[in-house]
């Protein structure tokens, strides 16, 4: 499909070029033609002023230019014509080539990104039909199994819908990160942007995931600056959620995570330390794609997620002109570091 679009773009641009060349070939043969006809008959004229005012040569002659010179004229006029169009051929064969290699070139700089986002759609569509498709086969075969129970029992029936609910809160969540996923992918989504306090931000999202940190006894420690941005005051505190969620799933027990929040040049930058199995060296360029989970000991986690989070965080940060990106701790653990330019209202 992409390489026959891109045939027929160089084609079309093969067309247009072709035609603006003939048209231009046109002309230049045009004027040349006239001139080439001004200055023979120029030429014959002066020729003939000479001729009348030799008095010596033709004495009480006729004084007319001879026939053998208008017919040499004539076929001067002729090669030049001809000259003229085997040039202007060779020019425009030549503007073919060029343009054709050209054409071919451009077409595929101009498709390159409708391609990538038509396989970014496409792909996309497919990991999310597949992520919808693992809870909805759970449900429609837990309750085939109940169905094909004669006596069903209340305790079966309250067990049923007790899984049914994790599933259908599954199917929430994963609702929920493709709306936002969708709505940050939008170029020109306009976001209320207001001075945001970095510190109260951060400390508010701590606070709401310590009672997730307290279930495996894991420890928060912050250092953060008095630091303020212009930002969305909505979507700044889903980064550090998404951040704190996966530190502490991807931690053990009794560990600590670690969160500064600190200025560097005309940036703030928040660090976000886990102790947790760390990222594979293999996995650590792909881990901010939609859908993307490590074939490691991360995505074997009880409660893993649908590999969205870290996508949804990289677009928000994009809107924000910054950027994210993660690196291992010696001897273990994850450091992920948020960088965000400081701007004045």
């Amino acid at each position: 499909m992409f390489h026959s679009a891109r045939i027929k773009l160089t084609l079309w641009y093969l067309l247009i070029i072709m035609t603006v060349s003939m048209a231009f070939s046109a002309i230049i043969y045009g004027f040349t033609d006239r001139e080439v006809h001004r200055f023979a008959t120029m030429q014959r004229q002066r020729i003939q002023e000479r001729l009348e005012s030799d008095k010596f040569f033709f004495g009480d002659r006729p004084r007319v230019m001879p026939h053998i010179m208008e017919i040499s004229d004539e076929e001067l006029i002729t090669e030049v014509q001809s000259r003229t169009l085997i040039s202007l051929g060779i020019v425009n064969g030549i503007i073919l080539l060029v343009s054709g290699g050209l054409g071919y070139f451009l077409a595929g700089k101009t498709l390159r990104p409708i391609g990538q986002m038509l396989y970014e759609q496409n792909r996309f569509i497919s990991d999310a039909s597949h992520e919808l498709k693992t809870p909805l086969t759970s449900l429609k075969s837990a309750f085939e199994v109940f169905l094909r129970d004669k006596k069903p029992k209340l305790d079966d029936a309250q067990e049923l819908i007790q899984e049914s609910l994790l599933d259908v809160n599954r199917l929430q969540h994963l609702s929920e990160s493709l709306l936002s996923l969708a709505q940050f992918e939008k170029p020109h989504d306009p976001h209320i942007m207001t001075k945001v306090d970095l510190k109260k931000s951060i400390e508010s999202t701590i606070k709401k995931v310590r009672v997730l940190a307290q279930k495996k006894k894991i420890k928060i420690i912050s250092e953060l600056e008095d630091l303020s941005t212009v930002a969305d005051q909505y979507s700044l505190p889903e980064i550090w959620m998404i951040l704190l969620d996966n530190a502490i799933k991807y931690s053990p027990e009794n560990s600590t995570i670690m969160v500064i929040l600190k200025k560097s040049g005309n940036y703030a930058e928040v660090h976000i330390s886990d102790q947790g199995i760390g990222i594979a060296k293999k996995d650590s360029e792909h881990i901010f794609d939609r859908f993307y989970r490590a074939d490691s000991a991360r995505s074997k986690q009880k409660g893993n997620g649908f590999g969205l989070g870290l996508a949804i965080a990289k677009k928000i940060l994009e809107h924000h002109s910054g950027s994210i990106s993660a690196e291992n701790n010696s001897p273990k653990g994850t450091t992920f570091i948020v960088k965000l330019p400081i701007k004045k209202v």
